[in-house]
């Protein structure tokens, strides 16, 4: 019987694949990262800081005008707070693996509008707090002291896509994951982010 399973999954990869003209594609761009820390019945969020994103992706064609595009995407992330002449950055760098979902709205020959949900799966592999001159590097694990290794939440991007493969969007990432180990702290993402890319 798993013989059987196999060999029909096999075939069934195979002819999707056949018939699939899989798209893959890179974006880059600037993140504009903020932190929202909430604990009892306050809430903060931080400024702005700037950072960036680089993407791939594969676009799997799922119906007309949609596609499924997973991908893996190196996401800068922090934010910033500043009080009187002291500035403090958090920065933090996160692998992702985004699953979209993406529907194109075709404008004619020039290509087409797209819009695209999914949730993303995160893991924080470095960060740097900075304060004036001073850098301390932040830590990742299950102590109070450290910040989660993993996060996750939900990805929106609206962009056009050109004729010729080229892409320009603007996007948010809505962080769902509480990256804090204390029970009464929260701390999560949120990212704006704007850029460019291209599509085979």
């Amino acid at each position: 019987m798993k013989k059987v399973l196999l060999t029909l999954g096999v075939a069934l990869l195979t002819a999707v694949g056949a018939q699939a003209q899989i798209g893959y594609g890179v974006k880059a761009g600037l993140n504009f990262p903020k932190l929202n820390y909430s604990g009892g019945n306050v809430s903060y969020t931080t400024s702005a800081a700037t950072n960036f994103y680089l993407s791939g992706y594969a676009s799997i064609p799922a119906a007309t005008n949609f596609a499924i595009q997973p991908g893996v995407s190196l996401q800068g992330k922090g934010g910033k707070v500043e009080v009187g002449n002291l500035t403090t950055t958090r920065n933090l760098m996160s692998i992702e693996i985004p699953v979209n979902a993406v529907y194109y709205i075709p404008t004619g020959a020039t290509g087409s509008v797209f819009v695209a949900a999914g949730p993303y799966v995160g893991f924080n592999v470095s960060g740097k707090d900075k304060a004036g001159d001073v850098k301390k590097d932040i830590k990742f694990g299950s102590k109070d002291d450290q910040l989660k290794v993993v996060d996750y939440g939900l990805n929106f991007q609206l962009g056009y896509k050109l004729s010729n493969g080229l892409l320009i969007n603007g996007g948010y990432g809505l962080g769902l994951g509480n990256m804090s180990n204390v029970d009464a702290l929260k701390i999560k993402n949120n990212v704006f982010s704007v850029g460019i890319g291209f599509e085979i």
